[in-house]
């Protein structure tokens, strides 16, 4: 067995497959160590990362070398310009894009949705969450993960983690995805 990971084949894509299992949308990103570990996990989890500007941090070569970020080129993650430019990206030949918006807002619990291939997991900025308008504009796609009373948030990373972890748990249950003997996804 091979130290390939999922993302290592089919340009980083993602488990040798022509889409990844999710798209991890990262809406205005502003804290450099919370997207390292977002793409950590997307490679694990063979996601495809895409980050909408403006971001709060250098993406160039030179600043993830520095940042020690070497699978940073194995992810391969997209920049756009704006959310819609981010969406037309990854719709399948026009389709419209199935998305997830991951918000405290949300009354509707993440394990009430139900994950499929290919979903676009939407995630805010660590300051602020998502803009209003996106939450106005799928207010039946906005999901949030539950927390003690009083609490108000989860770390972006942590967020971003669950999420894609609880996406993975139901697509196994539902056998579209396999977890193999060592723990590997195929």
């Amino acid at each position: 067995m091979s130290d390939r990971g999922p993302n290592d084949s089919d340009g980083g894509v993602g488990l040798g497959v022509v889409a990844p299992l999710f798209h991890v949308i990262l809406h205005e990103p502003e804290i450099p160590n919370n997207t390292g570990n977002i793409g950590r996990t997307c490679i694990a989890a063979g996601c495809a990362l895409h980050l909408v500007r403006p971001l709060g941090f250098d993406t160039s070569e030179k600043a993830c070398r520095r940042a020690g970020l070497d699978y940073w080129p194995r992810l391969k993650p997209r920049e756009h310009d704006s959310f819609d430019e981010c969406l037309r990206a990854i719709e399948p030949a026009g389709a419209p894009a199935r998305v997830w918006l991951f918000t405290t807002k949300a009354s509707r619990s993440v394990y009430d949705a139900e994950f499929h291939k290919g979903d676009a997991l939407v995630f805010g900025k660590e300051t602020r969450g998502l803009p209003d308008e996106l939450l106005r504009r799928f207010p039946e796609r906005c999901v949030g993960f539950p927390m003690a009373p009083g609490e108000r948030s989860l770390n972006l990373a942590t967020a971003v983690c669950a999420a894609v972890y609880e996406g993975i748990r139901q697509l196994a249950r539902r056998g579209e995805v396999i977890i193999d003997g060592q723990n590997r996804l195929r």
